[in-house]
């Protein structure tokens, strides 16, 4: 199979091997949260190592049994053989799927942030359908979804909220979702019943191993600390442990008030920044690329990526794909799979 090439399943096997050494290792328990961190590593990866193996053992019982059938003339055997291409077949197409990931941070955990745009309280309900669309996509794939941030409507919705979406190929999966999302629809808060147009930033970033160095420098840094209002128990709300952090150079800011320290909020608020710089750096460095090839450069920064219209009909269109779907209650259930595998495709094919 040509793509069990592309897979580089002994590169995985081994990868395997130093994560088990480094578990059996005397102390491995002592940093708790590193230690999680690497045994989901080491299972998802097995898991998915062995799905691939099964598959071709499957093949080559497909082929035994196709000659079988031709040597045989026995229609019973092809008529089996039949069923179990077909069987094959599905399982071969939702694996292959994983070929698209190409990038260098694919693998990793994401960062996934909800802005409401401009249209107050039917701009902030849009941006909690999305929060939610996410959050069911991310519990579809048994992913751990943990609140950063997260600040309320006046009435209804949100302003924002970011989650860690931790799960492997989380970033390669949630990176098709960065940009402008736009709803078209019959306003619940508009007693005249009028369609109106609301608009939703979303920012995914990956998170960054431990391994990637990002230096920030503590003059460049405004931190501001607050009293937390999400959920989280009396300790959280009724004391300073939120964390505002501004980068100044950039004007970058990351908030996080779901820890119940102070201490926690700033650590977890400095790896998000580490990956936002880190974003920030690397599409700094693809806009050089293409200035020097003479290359038109594209605003994709605020660019609206996909439409959802619930009247006066029904349909979610990705600009960048032109794939699209009647189903819209499918998509705000989380039914985002075909739209990143057209997303993917198109982006491994440029």
């Amino acid at each position: 199979m040509e793509t069990w090439g592309l897979l580089g399943i002994e590169r995985e096997e081994s990868r395997i091997k130093n994560l088990k050494d480094e578990m059996n290792k005397p102390g491995f328990w002592d940093n708790r949260e590193r230690a999680v961190e690497i045994s989901r590593e080491a299972e998802n990866l097995e898991s998915e190592v062995n799905k691939w193996k099964e598959l071709k053992k499957e093949i080559r019982y497909l082929e035994e049994l196709v000659a079988v059938g031709q040597k045989e003339k026995d229609d019973s055997i092809d008529e089996e053989a039949r069923e179990k291409y077909e069987e094959l077949k599905k399982k071969y197409e939702e694996l292959e799927f994983l070929v698209l990931f190409s990038g260098k941070y694919d693998k990793n955990n994401a960062i996934i942030s909800i802005h409401s745009g401009t249209g107050g309280v039917e701009a902030q309900d849009w941006a909690e359908m999305l929060e939610r669309m996410f959050l069911r996509f991310a519990e579809k794939k048994g992913w751990k979804a943990t609140l950063v941030d997260r600040n309320a409507g006046s009435e209804a919705g949100i302003k924002s909220a970011s989650y860690k979406i931790e799960g492997r190929w989380a970033y390669g999966y949630l990176k098709s979702e960065s940009g402008v999302h736009r709803l078209v629809r019959i306003s619940p808060f508009d007693a005249e019943q009028m369609r109106h147009t609301s608009f939703a930033l979303v920012e995914v970033i990956p998170e960054l191993p431990e391994a990637e160095e990002i230096e920030i420098k503590d003059e460049d840094l405004r931190i501001d600390v607050f009293r937390a209002s999400g959920p989280g128990g009396q300790g959280v709300n009724t004391t300073d442990s939120a964390v505002r952090i501004v980068h100044i150079p950039t004007k970058i800011t990351v908030s996080c008030q779901t820890e119940r320290s102070q201490h926690q909020n700033k650590e977890t608020a400095l790896k998000i920044l580490k990956s936002k710089l880190f974003k920030l750096r690397e599409e700094e460095k693809a806009k050089e690329e293409l200035k020097m090839r003479g290359e038109a450069q594209k605003a994709e920064w605020g660019k609206q990526i996909r439409s959802y219209v619930m009247q006066p009909y029904k349909m979610v269109k990705d600009h960048r794909t032109n794939y699209e779907t009647q189903d819209v209650e499918k998509v705000l259930d989380g039914g985002l799979d075909e739209f990143m595998e057209a997303y993917l495709r198109l982006s491994r094919s440029k």
